[in-house]
């Protein structure tokens, strides 16, 4: 994502959607009753009522509305609200949804930015991260694609390996395979980086049987004790890919829940539960707000999202952080599993 235009004195940011991961960006930047300005499609239908088939063209039409709801679906982000603007054929203050795509620009106007809106829009900006994972142990291999805030899990392959079957003979089949998949990976996305990661000796089978140079000196190879979503969420843990992507967000997602899970379970530093954690922005001990997307969407399905809100707003005038995890890997499930919303604290609190 590009900003095209800054206007802060005039609460406005004109913005150009660069990658397919900046929908998940701006469906966390904007807010409801937010004004959004963009070009987008209407459909008119040609011929009159009663005719049997009617065609139907799409017109170019530039919306402003005021945003009810956002929505990430597939390669679009649909901004829903009621038109601000008068348009020919579309009634001022009827309900309407603008699609964004890859390419689009749009303008996002808010009563008040706050500064973890403005570092997440700095933060899309960077290129993401172009590293494949691959779990590996002696019949399957799962390979998942490194995002900014996530993985996208590509596939499993899987083998039909006997235990008695010689060494020789488990090279020549399955892991055949395996190569075989992560050269067409590689030639799709031309990766940075790929980490390949086993229990024992396995990722070696697969490494000495690569011929290709260029495509062994980007192979880091790692250890993990599983395959599968679990395998993949090991290998994120480990050293290896950490140097790899120190500055990712997947992996300060990762360590911040972890720091959050050892200061409650030193029962110090750490509070979770909306109730408590308000109490502790009130009281400007907040130093790291942990919220989850997937309680974000919750709340302003229930129009509550003013409570969130409020939260985010007291922790930013005390010049905390806010930090909101994808829900989509393990660290976001963790922090779901303690409803979703946590606070690392500069202080301990008394209730």
């Amino acid at each position: 994502m590009r900003i095209l235009k800054s206007s802060l004195k005039c609460h406005e940011l004109v913005l150009a959607v660069t990658n397919p991961e900046d929908f998940w960006y701006l469906s966390h930047i904007i807010d409801k009753n937010d004004i959004v300005t963009a070009r987008t499609f209407r459909k008119i239908k040609l011929g009159s009522p009663d005719e049997r088939s009617q065609n139907i063209i799409k017109k170019p039409v530039t919306l402003t509305i005021t945003v009810e709801k956002t929505e990430v679906t597939g390669n679009e982000l649909r901004i829903s609200g009621k038109i601000n603007n008068d348009i020919e054929d579309i009634k001022k203050g009827s309900f309407h949804t603008i699609s964004l795509e890859v390419n689009s620009t749009l303008t996002i106007k808010k009563p008040k930015w706050l500064k973890f809106q403005l570092d997440k829009i700095k933060e899309s900006s960077f290129n993401p991260p172009n590293v494949l994972i691959i779990a590996l142990d002696r019949d399957q291999a799962s390979f998942a694609l490194l995002k900014k805030y996530c993985y996208e899990y590509l596939t499993d392959i899987y083998g039909e390996v006997s235990k008695k079957l010689m060494k020789e003979q488990v090279k020549n089949t399955f892991y055949n395979d395996v190569i075989n998949q992560i050269k067409e990976y590689n030639s799709r996305y031309n990766f940075q980086n790929i980490i390949l990661a086993s229990p024992s000796f396995w990722k070696e089978y697969v490494i000495n049987e690569i011929k290709d140079k260029a495509l062994k000196n980007k192979i880091i190879l790692a250890t993990c004790y599983s395959v599968g979503r679990t395998g993949i969420n090991e290998i994120i843990n480990r050293d290896e890919i950490k140097n790899i992507l120190k500055n990712e967000r997947i992996i300060e997602e990762t360590r911040l829940i972890e720091e959050l899970l050892k200061e409650i379970s030193k029962d110090s530093l750490a509070t979770y539960g909306i109730k408590y954690v308000r109490e502790a922005a009130l009281s400007g001990a907040v130093k790291d707000l942990l919220i989850t997307d997937s309680l974000i969407q919750k709340f302003r399905d229930e129009n509550k999202y003013n409570e969130i809100d409020e939260i985010m707003s007291l922790v930013e005038s005390s010049s905390g952080n806010i930090n909101i995890i994808s829900s989509e890997h393990e660290a976001g499930k963790k922090l779901n599993g303690l409803t979703g919303i946590a606070a690392i604290l500069r202080y301990k609190l008394k209730y």
